[in-house]
């Protein structure tokens, strides 16, 4: 598990000096009220659009997909109020990394903490279950301001990103475990830790059951929480972030542990996950990273992709 940044010499190189640029550019915009951040990272989401063609299609298409009663131009607006809030996720991070703790709390809400303070008092280790939400760098510091657990990630490559990474994200948590290891996820959770887990994305074929999500019929879908859970002797507890509707802050919800998890076999819990995945995405659709090609998986590896020769 890794519990500290590790910062060397070879994190000056020039090749990094453009990085480091970046750094401090960020450093000067944490001295911007957040709504006007929020209206900055709204413009540069929509300038983004002009240049990233290939992601617009792919959000595009996943909004086409999961949505397919929305009119075209709902689906339009929704595809460009979700560039918007990328755009402003941007800040989201620079602000969980950087703000100092007053900070945090002066534009946080905070709802449902009782339950993971009970489940930990059982004896029960905590699986978070969330989503990729664009504020969800925002939601882990947020949640770290009472509770402090054990984030699961995926080690950059950049030497200095993956040390930025590493420093901010410490802010919240106790330590790292990279996605992969799930021996350590078990360690932690039988110590009664919490964990950050995400089972929205598609990781391809080895590990996946194809099940329904929103209105695709056959989704690849990880199992992982199943076997968390049953190793782990943990409770598996919905988590939910946005930013506020004004920009002036943001909300976590975490919700009440989930009864009969695990069922009787992963496919129905993996089911289950993606109902609970559904209705936390609902509550604020223009927010979640529809940037990812969820569906690049297919049950029949012969079948055409769903994203090909799709045009905006």
């Amino acid at each position: 598990m890794v519990e500290q940044a590790q910062f060397s010499a070879k994190l000056l190189h020039p090749r990094f000096w453009i990085v480091w640029l970046g750094v401090g550019i960020a450093r000067l915009i944490l001295l911007l009220p957040l709504r006007i951040q929020m209206r900055i990272g709204a413009a540069i989401g929509r300038f983004a659009m002009k240049f990233v063609k290939s992601r617009v299609r792919i959000a595009q298409r996943n909004i086409e997909l999961c949505f397919p009663d929305l009119s075209p131009a709902a689906q339009a607006e929704l595809l460009t109020r979700n560039f918007e809030e990328t755009g402003k996720a941007i800040f989201d991070t620079i602000n969980a990394w950087w703000w100092p703790d007053r900070k945090i709390h002066a534009h946080m809400q905070i709802k449902g903490q009782e339950y993971v303070e009970a489940t930990r008092a059982e004896g029960h280790g905590v699986i978070l279950f969330a989503v990729h939400c664009l504020p969800l760098e925002m939601g882990a510091r947020i949640f770290g301001q009472f509770q402090p657990g054990v984030g699961v990630y995926r080690p950059h490559n950049n030497a200095v990103i993956e040390y930025l990474q590493v420093k901010g994200r410490l802010r919240s948590n106790k330590g790292l475990v990279p996605k992969r290891d799930m021996r350590q996820m078990v360690r932690c959770l039988r110590a009664t830790e919490v964990i950050w887990y995400t089972a929205d994305q598609d990781f391809g074929r080895s590990s996946a059951v194809f099940i329904p999500f929103f209105a695709v019929k056959d989704a690849a879908t990880i199992t992982g929480a199943t076997t968390l859970a049953k190793l782990g002797r943990a409770k598996v507890l919905p988590f939910f972030v946005e930013r506020n509707q004004d920009d002036s802050g943001y909300n976590i919800e975490i919700m009440a542990p989930l009864t009969d998890f695990p069922g009787d076999n992963e496919v129905s819990d993996a089911d289950r996950g993606n109902r609970i995945i559904e209705q936390i995405i609902s509550r604020n659709p223009a927010q979640y990273m529809w940037l990812h090609r969820r569906f690049k998986t297919r049950p029949d590896p012969d079948s055409p992709s769903l994203y090909r020769q799709h045009s905006i």
